[in-house]
């Protein structure tokens, strides 16, 4: 038997799944308690946040928790990984597309031009003291680690609930998802570019299987709709062959990594992704679906 509670926050759906009902609550309840600590620690939408007094304090040392440090230490390591593809510095450019609010606000408003593309700063340029726990950016620059925290927060609760309750979880945080635990049968998943639209139908034992997707949080601008999933190399929301990609790893974290990076940078992601082997899901421009690196072939529209 399975158990499974729904619910919405971070703007997007949240889903927690178990193999063993009696623990849902407690569960669900670990869940919420991590996610309020990471978006007290790293939303740029409340000014009280750590990564706000550090975007605030550019240019200056600051200290934050360990659980920041942990967050800013994931974005870095992606961007290593990506070749600069999935760069947390790309705060200032994503503001200057229109996403400088909540992503509902900024949908209900009267569409608004957006503003000159901003440079982006760079993520070698960030400093991080893990030792003494200090953060600092360069003047003119502001962390984004939304390409990240989500992924991590789902890596991170499925495998303490897992371990902490002996039971096999499937973790989804908007289109990051992660499998911890031994569940007696795979998890049947319906990947697709937009919940509750049509897709394919996989099953997931274990890892991360993440969805990027420049089709969902979007927005009406004077000539046409803005996204949040910026190009590091323009700083301007990305106009690659992608739409979407979907992407499984052994974590949420490289999952995402690899899925946004095709978003931001297209076919240069491209080798990166064979290389690591990962199975992938591409849906081009046009809706032309490409399969790569062992994508389920069972794989069925739902």
């Amino acid at each position: 038997m399975t158990a499974s509670r729904t619910w919405t926050a971070w703007s997007c759906t949240v889903r927690l799944t178990v193999d063993d009902p009696a623990v849902l609550g407690a569960a669900c309840g670990e869940l919420k308690a991590l996610m309020d600590r990471v978006d007290k620690a790293a939303s740029r939408f409340r000014p009280d946040s750590e990564l706000s007094v550090v975007n605030t304090r550019a240019g200056a040392l600051v200290p934050v928790s360990r659980l920041l440090v942990d967050l800013v230490d994931v974005s870095l390591v992606a961007a290593q990984m990506s070749g600069g593809a999935v760069d947390p510095t790309v705060g200032p450019a994503v503001i200057a597309a229109g996403y400088d609010t909540d992503i509902e606000t900024v949908r209900r408003r009267f569409p608004q031009a957006p503003g000159d593309p901003k440079p982006v700063a760079g993520w070698q340029e960030v400093r991080l003291n893990r030792k003494l726990a200090l953060l600092g950016v360069p003047t003119e620059c502001a962390l984004d680690l939304g390409a990240t925290a989500k992924a991590w927060t789902a890596d991170r609760a499925a495998n303490v609930i897992s371990k902490r309750y002996g039971c096999a979880v499937l973790v989804e945080i908007g289109g990051d998802l992660r499998a911890a635990g031994t569940p007696k049968k795979p998890w049947v998943i319906t990947v697709a570019e937009r919940a509750g639209e049509r897709g394919v139908v996989v099953t997931l034992a274990h890892g991360g299987l993440t969805t990027s997707t420049r089709t969902v949080r979007r927005w009406q601008t004077p000539t046409g709709y803005g996204h949040h999933v910026i190009d590091p190399r323009s700083g301007l929301p990305a106009e690659g062959p992608y739409r979407t990609a979907s992407v499984w790893a052994p974590t949420a974290v490289r999952a995402n990594t690899f899925s946004t990076a095709l978003i931001a940078t297209g076919d240069a992601a491209l080798g990166r992704l064979k290389l690591a082997g990962h199975p992938a899901r591409l849906i081009a421009d046009d809706g032309e679906t490409t399969e790569l690196s062992g994508w389920p072939a069972a794989s069925r529209a739902a």
